[in-house]
């Protein structure tokens, strides 16, 4: 289970609608399951099908996390503009830390995006719960 604070959702969201039609990423950052920071990322794809988070953007987030050390990446988000919300093979494929969650935006219906969860392990997803 991931929990959000309602206005770390609405950041989340605004962020993935502001780079539409391109993909939005971002890092949540926190401790256990709660996430304390939203950290919007830039995609440097540029892309409508995959994203890549900025390097130096990535490493100053990483850096700031080990300085403090009390807050750990709980989760990576971003955004599918023409797809629903759940890992694409790419997403999948490029889960990198099996302990993150992964939260998609799906801004299919744009007025009305869908948001969901998933922990990818060993290429298995599972849906998990966000609680807000």
């Amino acid at each position: 289970m991931l929990t959000l604070k309602k206005s770390h959702l609405d950041s989340i969201i605004e962020h993935c609608k502001k780079e539409h039609p391109f993909e939005a990423c971002g890092l949540l950052v926190g401790n256990n399951t709660e996430v304390e920071e939203v950290f919007a990322m830039s995609n440097v794809k540029k892309s409508k099908t995959e994203y890549l988070v900025e390097p130096k953007e990535q490493f100053k987030v990483f850096e700031k996390m080990r300085m403090e050390k009390k807050e750990l990446l709980l989760g990576i988000y971003h955004s599918h503009p023409v797809t629903g919300a759940y890992p694409s093979s790419r997403d999948k494929s490029m889960a990198f830390y099996p302990q993150a969650s992964y939260v998609i935006v799906s801004l299919q219906n744009f007025s009305r995006p869908e948001v969901s969860s998933f922990k990818i392990k060993e290429g298995k997803i599972l849906k998990e719960k966000i609680n807000i």
